[in-house]
């Protein structure tokens, strides 16, 4: 409550400040207003990007090119969409917020490294007429739209795939759960739902909340989990992502652990892709970037020019501080060495060349991409 206390004073503090700021120049600017606030509402604004992290290829490979892409097509090439990465650090990306306001952005796109943490953020730019989507990842504060995917829906495809893979060997054996990072809501989701799927099926003999995502903090945890279970034991893995699922099989690899267990990722990163066309990973989630970059562009765009979300956003989502956020959501598939021909290459995610390296070509022969 104090901690609560403090923010809102911090954030009134600085409401108080940008008020007096904007007053210094208010006469001089005012002649303009009109003029901005029309432009305000043609093709030609801004819109800021503000991005996690870029370990995980989606962000900088999908996610900034589709946004920009989209955002461009819906305001004749005219908008200017301004970009920052956060590189993980909750931190910069409260000043990148800030940077925003100060550049005066007409709509903020901001995916959130701690979804808490960017709260105060969010209501600067709401106390400046900036609105917010959240991609992504549910943010808290006074967000005005969401879009990401199916969250939950994700942890019960990985879940079910994972139970599926080990037919008889979930009675008797074990899995460690590798779980995202705890300042990731979006994780919180994949467990609940992956927990509904794995729970009275199979025994989870460890598990963890895997430190910013990183690949080498879930392949020490997996290091941790094989000395303490033993490596005869472990007969599957839940692996939150493609990312981390890459440590994790590192792991059981120096271990000396064969046949590898099946272990399942999220992302359809291009290493998980090749992963799961060698046999090492079993699956992935692949989430369609494309529809939910689009949505996130098409509600940033109508935002910045005062237009209703109503024919944009078809659901309605509660953020621990926000009831009824207007939302889209875009399903997901659960990807294996099956339908890898049907979803990433059918969707011009990757080429069969860009899967298929030297590398992989026998195992690419065997299940007919080419």
């Amino acid at each position: 409550m104090n901690a609560h206390l403090r923010r809102a004073a911090v954030a009134a503090a600085a409401t108080a400040m940008a008020v007096s700021l904007a007053a210094c120049g208010s006469a001089k600017e005012s002649g303009d207003s009109t003029k901005e606030s029309a432009e305000k509402k043609g093709d030609d604004i801004t819109i800021g990007l503000l991005l996690p992290e870029n370990q995980t290829a989606r962000y900088e490979k999908f996610d900034k090119p589709l946004i920009e892409k989209k955002i461009a097509e819906l305001t004749d090439n005219k908008a200017k969409v301004v970009y920052a990465n956060a590189k993980q650090d909750a931190t910069l990306q409260t000043q990148q917020v800030d940077t925003m306001i100060t550049n005066k952005v007409d709509a903020l796109i901001v995916d959130a490294v701690d979804s808490k943490a960017i709260a105060g953020g969010v209501k600067k730019a709401k106390d400046a007429g900036i609105p917010v989507v959240a991609f992504d990842r549910l943010a808290e504060g006074p967000i005005d739209a969401y879009t990401s995917f199916d969250n939950e829906e994700v942890g019960h495809v990985q879940g079910k795939a994972l139970v599926e893979a080990l037919g008889d060997k979930a009675e008797g054996g074990q899995i460690v759960m590798m779980n995202g990072a705890i300042t990731d809501p979006n994780a919180a989701l994949f467990k609940k739902g992956a927990h509904a799927e794995l729970d009275g099926k199979v025994t989870v003999g460890k598990e963890y909340d895997t430190k910013e995502w990183k690949p080498e903090n879930a392949n020490a945890n997996m290091e941790a989990a094989i000395s303490a279970l033993g490596k005869d034991k472990i007969v599957g893995v839940y692996s939150a992502n493609d990312g981390m699922a890459g440590g994790i099989i590192t792991a059981l690899k120096a271990a000396g652990i064969s046949p590898l267990p099946p272990v399942t990722g999220q992302d359809a990163e291009l290493a998980g892709v090749q992963r799961i066309v060698a046999g090492e990973q079993f699956m992935s989630v692949y989430k369609p970037y494309a529809p939910e970059a689009a949505a996130a562009a098409e509600m940033a765009v109508a935002l910045a020019k005062g237009e209703s979300l109503d024919s944009i956003a078809t659901s309605k989502v509660d953020s621990p501080t926000t009831k009824g956020v207007p939302s889209v959501l875009v399903p997901v598939v659960s990807l294996t060495k099956d339908n890898i021909q049907d979803t990433v290459v059918k969707d011009g995610v990757y080429t069969v060349q860009e899967i298929c390296t030297p590398k992989f070509k026998a195992a690419c022969d065997q299940l007919g991409l080419k």
